[in-house]
């Protein structure tokens, strides 16, 4: 379903939202393996990946923006009608589908409409350390993160299953979660036997392992209400590509990343 035909309004105060960042997560490794049909569980049925430039090329910049309502951008000549919005004068991506909050960022604009919002981190930017490390968690009303979440643990996403079905479990009304999945960065090359090293491959590897876990965080969102589903990478990664490694760079391997969304129906009990 395509931001231009969701309304929004329509979806805040009746759904949960649920919003993954696959960090790091590449257009064409997320491409190839659908494609493949290896990612039976990620996306669901009839769903297919957006190709989006990045609102930013490393995480803090480009969840700064995402956390104001600039989303992946469709590659494609806009302007694009925004899910979200800050109210802000003369905003060209701002439609009648469009939730305008008047609020500074995304989580504080939900919570004022009656959502409880809540952080899941994954990388170090969500990890609470720093002062840097506490600045997107802050604009939750609640935030986890443990090493457990983070880059170098293989059963990072379980772990932040595990969370989010903790904080979920006694709360009723109406939830913003946010998941931040680390698995996908660096370093990744335990998800494929035998390497010792990072690589495309392992980059995929690492995918398969999200998808193999991903259902069960599904799951538990579709049995309280119908949930709004947003997810994408927040910017792309370098393995060798014209010299570069990593990111933060004006790559296109870096800029083009996988979008969906889609409404999870409610299994709850009547």
């Amino acid at each position: 379903m395509a931001g231009a035909e969701l309304d929004v309004n329509r979806i805040v105060g009746s759904h949960d939202l649920l919003l993954v960042t696959l960090d790091t997560l590449r257009y064409d490794v997320a491409a190839s393996l659908a494609d493949d049909g290896l990612l039976p569980n990620l996306l669901p049925s009839g769903v297919r990946w957006e190709r989006r430039h990045s609102p930013g090329s490393f995480t803090y910049a480009a969840h700064a923006a995402i956390f104001a309502g600039f989303l992946p951008t469709p590659v494609t000549p806009g302007p694009h009608p925004r899910l979200f919005a800050a109210t802000f004068p003369g905003s060209e991506s701002t439609a009648g589908g469009t939730w305008v909050f008047d609020a500074p960022d995304l989580p504080r604009g939900l919570a004022r409409a009656g959502y409880h919002t809540v952080c899941v981190g994954g990388v170090g930017f969500f990890n609470k350390l720093t002062p840097l490390g506490s600045a997107l968690p802050g604009l939750f009303a609640e935030s986890h993160w443990e090493p457990e979440f983070g880059v170098t643990n293989p059963a990072s996403l379980e772990h932040q299953i595990d969370r989010a079905d903790e904080v979920l479990r006694d709360r009723p009304g109406p939830v913003f979660l946010f998941v931040n999945v680390s698995a996908l960065h660096q370093p990744n090359h335990f998800y494929l036997p035998g390497a010792t090293g990072d690589s495309l491959e392992s980059h995929a590897a690492a995918l398969r392992y999200v998808d193999r876990h991903i259902g069960r965080l599904y799951s538990l969102m579709s049995s309280r209400r119908p949930c709004l589903v947003i997810l994408c990478s927040d910017h792309g990664t370098a393995y060798g590509e014209d010299g570069h490694v990593g990111h933060r760079i004006g790559h296109e391997v870096v800029w083009t990343v996988p979008y969906a969304e889609f409404i999870l129906e409610s299994n709850a009990a009547v």
